[in-house]
């Protein structure tokens, strides 16, 4: 079983990534060789990096670094929800990126992005080259979602309609067989 971290990317208050990211997590039940889990960066709660060596190093000095970077290195694969801000993506996800190097290198990441008309696709641009510097493996397949805010319920429930769906079942199945032909890679390194 491969370990999945579905990371939602934005942290002000009122936003609506968690409601996107729990659609998702839903949606990857559906692939039972995902072990998943969801990290909330507000909940996480890093700070503007503060560690003072370069993080090829690994010479974390924080607490809260060591946990990121444990709980970052343990995965296989990664999903980034995020919003799109002023064309581009939260600082708070280019924050988390920057905490660590290795952990996240030759690793699979896709893409579920939300927003006005571009449903984030800026966002994800953008999010590539960043992803790329890591040495991870950006999926083509992602879920955008324009104007949102229209699939959510009167209960706060993200509620997917069949295009949707598909986007995000496609988006699983390339992730998983990226996943599958990455992992033996980095246990050779």
């Amino acid at each position: 079983m491969y370990k999945l971290k579905i990371i939602i990317a934005t942290t002000r208050p009122g936003r609506k990534g968690p409601t996107v990211a729990e659609w998702v997590n839903e949606l990857a039940k559906e692939f039972t060789d995902f072990d998943t889990e969801l990290v909330d960066l507000n909940a996480f709660g890093l700070p503007l990096m503060d560690e003072p060596e370069h993080p090829r190093l690994r010479k974390y000095q924080h607490e809260h670094t060591k946990r990121w970077s444990k709980l970052i290195d343990e995965a296989d694969a990664y999903i980034i929800v995020t919003a799109e801000y002023n064309f581009s993506f939260p600082a708070a996800i280019k924050n988390a990126l920057d905490y660590l190097f290795f952990e996240w290198g030759h690793k699979p990441v896709a893409f579920v992005s939300y927003g006005g008309i571009s449903g984030g696709l800026r966002c994800v641009q953008a999010l590539k080259q960043v992803v790329t510097a890591l040495k991870m493996m950006p999926m083509v397949e992602a879920v955008t979602l324009p104007f949102f805010t229209k699939n959510i319920n009167e209960a706060g429930k993200f509620v997917a309609d069949e295009n949707i769906k598909q986007s995000g079942q496609a988006m699983f199945t390339e992730l998983l067989k990226w996943t599958a032909a990455l992992k033996p890679m980095r246990l050779q390194i």
